[in-house]
Protein backbone atom coordinates (compact mmCIF):
# COMPACT_ATOMS: atom_id res chain seq x y z
CA UNK A 1 0.00 0.00 0.00
CA UNK A 2 2.86 2.23 0.55
CA UNK A 3 4.18 2.10 -2.70
CA UNK A 4 1.20 2.67 -3.90
CA UNK A 5 0.32 5.96 -2.44
CA UNK A 6 4.00 7.18 -3.15
CA UNK A 7 3.59 6.35 -6.96
CA UNK A 8 0.44 8.59 -6.70
CA UNK A 9 1.18 11.26 -4.19
CA UNK A 10 4.45 11.65 -6.58
CA UNK A 11 3.26 10.65 -9.90
CA UNK A 12 4.74 13.48 -11.83
CA UNK A 13 8.07 12.79 -10.38
CA UNK A 14 7.79 9.28 -11.02
CA UNK A 15 5.77 10.09 -15.20
CA UNK A 16 9.20 12.05 -15.53
CA UNK A 17 11.36 9.32 -14.81
CA UNK A 18 9.86 6.36 -17.01
CA UNK A 19 9.50 8.90 -19.81
CA UNK A 20 13.62 9.29 -19.23
CA UNK A 21 14.13 5.71 -18.63
CA UNK A 22 12.64 4.75 -22.34
CA UNK A 23 14.13 7.79 -24.04
CA UNK A 24 17.49 6.29 -22.40
CA UNK A 25 16.39 2.55 -22.68
CA UNK A 26 15.47 2.36 -26.31
CA UNK A 27 18.07 4.82 -27.62
CA UNK A 28 20.31 2.37 -26.40
CA UNK A 29 18.47 -0.70 -27.61
CA UNK A 30 18.17 0.40 -31.36
CA UNK A 31 21.88 1.12 -30.88
CA UNK A 32 23.02 -2.43 -30.20
CA UNK A 33 19.79 -3.61 -31.93
CA UNK A 34 21.85 -2.21 -35.16
CA UNK A 35 25.17 -2.94 -34.32
CA UNK A 36 24.60 -6.56 -33.06
CA UNK A 37 22.61 -7.69 -36.00
CA UNK A 38 25.24 -5.99 -38.28
CA UNK A 39 28.33 -7.84 -36.59
CA UNK A 40 25.90 -10.76 -36.43
CA UNK A 41 26.20 -10.96 -40.68
CA UNK A 42 29.55 -10.34 -40.63
CA UNK A 43 31.20 -12.62 -38.30
CA UNK A 44 28.52 -15.38 -39.98
CA UNK A 45 30.28 -14.87 -43.32
CA UNK A 46 33.38 -14.74 -41.79
CA UNK A 47 33.54 -17.75 -39.07
CA UNK A 48 36.98 -17.87 -38.35
CA UNK A 49 36.73 -14.15 -37.06
CA UNK A 50 33.49 -15.49 -34.93
CA UNK A 51 35.27 -17.19 -32.02
CA UNK A 52 37.29 -13.95 -31.62
CA UNK A 53 34.49 -11.40 -31.90
CA UNK A 54 32.08 -13.54 -29.95
CA UNK A 55 35.29 -13.70 -27.33
CA UNK A 56 36.01 -9.82 -27.12
CA UNK A 57 32.20 -9.06 -26.45
CA UNK A 58 32.19 -11.88 -23.80
CA UNK A 59 35.29 -10.30 -22.21
CA UNK A 60 33.70 -6.92 -22.05
CA UNK A 61 30.53 -8.47 -20.63
CA UNK A 62 32.05 -9.55 -17.89
CA UNK A 63 32.97 -6.06 -16.98
CA UNK A 64 30.93 -4.83 -13.79
CA UNK A 65 28.90 -1.91 -15.15
CA UNK A 66 29.88 0.48 -12.48
CA UNK A 67 33.64 -0.03 -13.65
CA UNK A 68 32.99 0.36 -17.56
CA UNK A 69 30.83 3.92 -16.42
CA UNK A 70 34.28 5.18 -14.60
CA UNK A 71 36.00 4.07 -17.41
CA UNK A 72 33.43 5.74 -19.87
CA UNK A 73 33.39 9.16 -17.97
CA UNK A 74 36.95 10.79 -18.47
CA UNK A 75 35.87 10.26 -22.29
CA UNK A 76 32.45 10.84 -22.34
CA UNK A 77 31.71 12.75 -19.60
CA UNK A 78 28.56 12.07 -17.45
CA UNK A 79 24.66 12.11 -18.48
CA UNK A 80 22.38 10.71 -20.96
CA UNK A 81 25.23 10.09 -23.67
CA UNK A 82 27.35 7.58 -21.42
CA UNK A 83 24.59 5.46 -19.80
CA UNK A 84 23.54 4.82 -23.35
CA UNK A 85 26.96 4.40 -24.52
CA UNK A 86 27.75 1.56 -21.55
CA UNK A 87 24.06 0.12 -22.04
CA UNK A 88 24.67 -0.21 -25.75
CA UNK A 89 28.12 -2.35 -24.92
CA UNK A 90 25.98 -4.58 -22.54
CA UNK A 91 23.26 -4.98 -25.03
CA UNK A 92 25.29 -6.23 -27.75
CA UNK A 93 26.27 -10.15 -26.62
CA UNK A 94 23.21 -11.12 -26.91
CA UNK A 95 21.83 -9.75 -30.24
CA UNK A 96 25.39 -10.55 -31.58
CA UNK A 97 25.14 -14.09 -30.48
CA UNK A 98 21.83 -15.32 -31.35
CA UNK A 99 21.81 -13.38 -34.99
CA UNK A 100 25.24 -15.25 -35.89
CA UNK A 101 23.63 -18.74 -34.15
CA UNK A 102 20.24 -17.80 -36.24
CA UNK A 103 22.37 -17.55 -39.64
CA UNK A 104 24.69 -20.22 -39.36
CA UNK A 105 22.12 -22.46 -38.53
CA UNK A 106 20.13 -22.00 -41.27
CA UNK A 107 19.01 -25.61 -43.55
CA UNK A 108 22.35 -25.58 -46.07
CA UNK A 109 19.87 -27.43 -48.66
CA UNK A 110 17.59 -24.41 -48.54
CA UNK A 111 20.88 -22.58 -49.81
CA UNK A 112 21.38 -24.74 -52.41
CA UNK A 113 18.54 -24.58 -53.72
CA UNK A 114 18.43 -20.38 -53.63
CA UNK A 115 21.95 -20.67 -55.70
CA UNK A 116 20.97 -23.60 -57.52
CA UNK A 117 18.15 -20.78 -58.93
CA UNK A 118 20.27 -18.31 -59.66
CA UNK A 119 20.14 -15.78 -56.25
CA UNK A 120 23.13 -13.94 -55.09
CA UNK A 121 24.74 -13.70 -51.36
CA UNK A 122 22.87 -10.74 -51.01
CA UNK A 123 19.44 -12.19 -52.01
CA UNK A 124 19.97 -14.94 -50.12
CA UNK A 125 20.61 -13.25 -47.05
CA UNK A 126 17.76 -10.79 -47.19
CA UNK A 127 15.45 -13.51 -48.42
CA UNK A 128 16.21 -16.82 -47.05
CA UNK A 129 18.72 -16.26 -44.19
CA UNK A 130 17.76 -13.81 -42.67
CA UNK A 131 13.94 -14.64 -42.44
CA UNK A 132 14.60 -17.90 -41.34
CA UNK A 133 16.80 -16.68 -38.73
CA UNK A 134 14.36 -14.24 -36.86
CA UNK A 135 12.95 -16.09 -34.83
CA UNK A 136 16.65 -16.88 -32.55
CA UNK A 137 17.05 -13.55 -33.63
CA UNK A 138 13.69 -11.81 -31.94
CA UNK A 139 15.16 -14.04 -28.92
CA UNK A 140 18.34 -12.46 -28.49
CA UNK A 141 16.44 -9.40 -28.74
CA UNK A 142 14.09 -9.58 -26.18
CA UNK A 143 17.18 -10.67 -23.99
CA UNK A 144 18.63 -7.44 -24.79
CA UNK A 145 16.16 -5.22 -24.05
CA UNK A 146 14.92 -6.84 -20.97
CA UNK A 147 19.01 -6.42 -19.65
CA UNK A 148 19.32 -2.84 -21.11
CA UNK A 149 15.99 -1.66 -19.45
CA UNK A 150 16.74 -3.35 -16.13
CA UNK A 151 20.44 -1.83 -16.14
CA UNK A 152 18.81 1.35 -16.97
CA UNK A 153 18.36 1.76 -13.36
CA UNK A 154 22.37 2.38 -13.25
CA UNK A 155 22.17 6.01 -15.32
CA UNK A 156 21.46 7.90 -11.97
CA UNK A 157 24.41 6.98 -10.55
CA UNK A 158 26.56 9.43 -13.40
CA UNK A 159 24.00 11.73 -13.49
CA UNK A 160 22.08 10.80 -15.70
CA UNK A 161 18.06 9.91 -15.87
CA UNK A 162 15.45 7.67 -15.61
CA UNK A 163 13.85 5.34 -12.77
CA UNK A 164 17.03 4.76 -11.41
CA UNK A 165 17.08 8.31 -10.04
CA UNK A 166 14.12 6.88 -7.93
CA UNK A 167 16.18 4.56 -6.87
CA UNK A 168 18.83 6.59 -6.12
CA UNK A 169 16.97 8.98 -4.33
CA UNK A 170 15.45 6.54 -2.03
CA UNK A 171 18.82 5.03 -0.90
CA UNK A 172 20.65 8.57 0.01
CA UNK A 173 17.34 9.28 2.26
CA UNK A 174 16.81 6.21 3.45
CA UNK A 175 13.76 6.30 1.51
CA UNK A 176 12.55 2.43 0.80
CA UNK A 177 9.40 3.05 -0.04
CA UNK A 178 10.68 5.23 -2.79
CA UNK A 179 13.38 2.74 -3.95
CA UNK A 180 11.47 -0.10 -3.56
CA UNK A 181 8.49 2.13 -5.96
CA UNK A 182 11.47 2.52 -8.83
CA UNK A 183 12.37 -0.98 -8.71
CA UNK A 184 8.87 -1.95 -9.04
CA UNK A 185 8.32 0.39 -11.89
CA UNK A 186 11.64 -0.58 -13.69
CA UNK A 187 10.49 -4.64 -13.43
CA UNK A 188 7.01 -3.86 -15.28
CA UNK A 189 8.54 -1.68 -18.20
CA UNK A 190 10.93 -4.73 -18.57
CA UNK A 191 8.13 -7.07 -18.32
CA UNK A 192 5.56 -5.74 -20.64
CA UNK A 193 8.37 -4.94 -23.14
CA UNK A 194 9.44 -8.79 -22.86
CA UNK A 195 5.83 -9.87 -22.96
CA UNK A 196 5.35 -7.70 -26.74
CA UNK A 197 8.31 -9.28 -27.74
CA UNK A 198 7.47 -12.78 -27.04
CA UNK A 199 4.31 -12.30 -29.57
CA UNK A 200 6.61 -10.62 -32.30
CA UNK A 201 8.46 -14.12 -31.70
CA UNK A 202 5.20 -16.24 -31.90
CA UNK A 203 4.07 -14.76 -35.47
CA UNK A 204 8.04 -14.62 -36.56
CA UNK A 205 7.67 -18.57 -35.43
CA UNK A 206 4.31 -19.13 -37.44
CA UNK A 207 4.81 -17.09 -40.27
CA UNK A 208 8.34 -19.20 -41.20
CA UNK A 209 6.24 -22.45 -39.67
CA UNK A 210 9.69 -22.45 -36.82
CA UNK A 211 8.05 -23.25 -33.14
Amino acid sequence: MEILQILWERRDFFLTCLLEHIRISFTAVACAGALGILIGVVISRHKKAAGIVLGIINVIYTIPSISLLGFLIPLTGIGNKTAVIALTVYGLLPIVRNTYTGLVNVDASILEVAEGLGADKRQILSGIRLPLALPVIISGFRNMVVMIIAMGGIASFIGAGGLGAAIYRGITTYNMTLTAAGSLLIALFALFSDWLLSKAEKAAGRRYGIE
